[in-house]
Formats: C-alpha cells, sequence, structure tokens
C-alpha cells in the first residue's frame, strides 16, 4: 500500500540533466512517479538508474499527436494526480537553421511549449482529483531581457506573436525572418512564464502554479542541457563553460537544481496562484532560490491570454 503521504507526481524531461536529479530526490522520498521518455531504450535506463517504484511513459514530446496519446491513455486510466512537472527543454542555440516537427512548427517551441500547454490543457480533470494539486513549469531567467543571462544574444521579445498568427511554419514567434536558435529558446521562456499566468487566470488563482528558474546549470561531460552547443561549438562553449563554472563559479549544479524542482514539487509553503522563483547567484558558487519578479513581458495577462489561444489554435490542427 502506498505512504498516504506520498505524491503522484508526472514529470517530463526526467531522464536526463535537473529533471533526473530530481527525479532521484523524489523517488527516494516515496513517491509515485510518472516520467515521460522519448523513447523505450531511454525508459529503461531511466527505471534501471532510480529507487523505488518508478512507472515510464513512452512519448516524444516534438509530436503533438503523441502527446495527446498519452494524456488520453492517462486520463482514462482516472488516477488523481498531484504534482504535474513540465520540465523537460530543448535548445539550439548558435543554429542558424531551424528543425521542425511532424507537424511542422520549429522544434524548440514545439517542445519546450506546445507539448506542455497541450498536457496542462489535458491533464487539468486528473489535477483537480487531488486534494492539493500543483503545476511547476521550468522556466527560465533568460526570459528576462535585464537579467544576466538574459542580456547576452538578441533579448526575448515575443513581437505580436505574428509567427504564431501566421501557422505552422514559422521559425520564430515574432515572425521575425531567419532562425536564431538562442533567441528561440529565450522566446520559449518566455512563453512558460506567459503559459503559467494564464493557467493560472483559467484557475483563478485555485492552486499553485509555479515557474521557476534552475539557474546555469553546466555539466562537465558531453550531455546535459547544453549538449548541442558542446557539439556545435566545442571551443567556445568550453572556454563559456570554464569562465561561468569555474572561474566566476555562477552556475550550479545539476545536483542541486534538482533539489530544488523536487521541493517546489512538495512545498507545502507554497501558496496558491501564480508563483514565480529563481536560483539566483548570492555568492561565489552559492544560490538561493528566491520569489522574483518576472519581465515585464512576462507579466503581460492579454498577451499569455493571446498566446494560450494561438497556440491552442496550432494543437486543433494536429
Amino acid at each position: 500500500m502506498a505512504d498516504p503521504a506520498s505524491q503522484r507526481v508526472l514529470l517530463t524531461g526526467g531522464s536526463s540533466g535537473v529533471g533526473f536529479e530530481a527525479a532521484k530526490v523524489l523517488s527516494a522520498q516515496g513517491h509515485q512517479l510518472t516520467i515521460v521518455c522519448r523513447n523505450q531504450a531511454t525508459a529503461d535506463q531511466t527505471r534501471s538508474l532510480l529507487p523505488g517504484s518508478v512507472h515510464t511513459l513512452i512519448c516524444d514530446l516534438a509530436d503533438l499527436g503523441a502527446v495527446a496519446a498519452i494524456c488520453s491513455q492517462l486520463v482514462d486510466r482516472g488516477t488523481a494526480l498531484d504534482a504535474l512537472v513540465l520540465n523537460a527543454g530543448l535548445q539550439y542555440a548558435g543554429a542558424s537553421e531551424a528543425q521542425f516537427s511532424a507537424q511542422g512548427i520549429e522544434l524548440t517551441f514545439a517542445v519546450n511549449q506546445l507539448a506542455h500547454q497541450l498536457m496542462a490543457m489535458r491533464l487539468l480533470p486528473l489535477l483537480h482529483q487531488a486534494n492539493s494539486p500543483r503545476v511547476v513549469i521550468t522556466a527560465s531567467e533568460v526570459h528576462n531581457p535585464s537579467s544576466g543571462a538574459g542580456k547576452v544574444g538578441k533579448p526575448a521579445d515575443l513581437g505580436d506573436l505574428e509567427g504564431l498568427r501566421a501557422g505552422a511554419g514559422f521559425a520564430m514567434v515574432n515572425g521575425s525572418p531567419g532562425f536564431d536558435g538562442n533567441k528561440a529558446y529565450k522566446d520559449s521562456k518566455l512563453c512558460n512564464v506567459l503559459m503559467a499566468r494564464e493557467l493560472n487566470r483559467q484557475l483563478e488563482g485555485a492552486l499553485p502554479v509555479i515557474a521557476w528558474s534552475p539557474g546555469l546549470v553546466i555539466t562537465r561531460n558531453s550531455g546535459g542541457f547544453f549538449r548541442y552547443n558542446k557539439r556545435s561549438n566545442p571551443l567556445g562553449m568550453g572556454a563559456f563553460a570554464f569562465v561561468a563554472r569555474d572561474l566566476l563559479r555562477i552556475t550550479e549544479s545539476p545536483g542541486n537544481a534538482g533539489r530544488l524542482l523536487a521541493q517546489l514539487v512538495c512545498d507545502p509553503e507554497v501558496a496558491p496562484g501564480f508563483n514565480y522563483f529563481t536560483n539566483k547567484v548570492v555568492s561565489f558558487g552559492g544560490h538561493r532560490l528566491e520569489p522574483t519578479d518576472t519581465s515585464a513581458e512576462g507579466a503581460d495577462l492579454q498577451k499569455g491570454r493571446e498566446l494560450w489561444q494561438l497556440s491552442e489554435q496550432l494543437i486543433s490542427l494536429t
């Protein structure tokens, strides 16, 4: 029999990086964890590395049809969901050519935003069945042009959502010509913040909707969140990692960031309504998770509503 204090948690991006570290903590604490994995090999490996009983669902988040299918499976199963953790993230910083999903959507936006909005839309009935449900969305400080990382390269800016208004096939959400992988990632994280705000508006503040920034996490191996950057620009990424991680010591470890994510999943002190937390650098090698203001654009409720509606239209076409 399951511990009555255990939480039923659905996690995307739980097979590597910060998500995997959070999964280790949550599983060790006895929570009932379901992890969305891209393929069977990843699912098998993830289960073998985690303590406790961990379930996996096979789904490529770049395929909205596959996302809709697993959501239908979960809803048909009818098991209440205490926490929906939308953590998976894709980044192609440095890329100048867009890649597209099965539905013709630029991959960064398809995975980081559309797949997660679809899950939030379809799985709300399961959250409503739980006593104290919550949604946790991994965003990033890069959504804010005034933050340190947000100032590097072109800033996040969704414009009037011209790309979305044009339908599938857009390279950039704001409709600008060409593709900038770094800006596309920043824009997707701004979309995540706005998605959280709009979801909270729809729910009328009835449960915690948490967006958060884990800080700059750079692993020492070839994997991790920056794996594309390490392959496409090994020298530049190596120099950046050395300065940020080893000299300035402003990076966060995957383990510490994962523990913070697990904390946000379970912390009873987080109030209902929209919450945004940042894992701030407070000293050399030191961080502290704090409630923080989003960017001005990230607080634009009207843009959040339009983003949700336009995204919903794209989802409906799949």
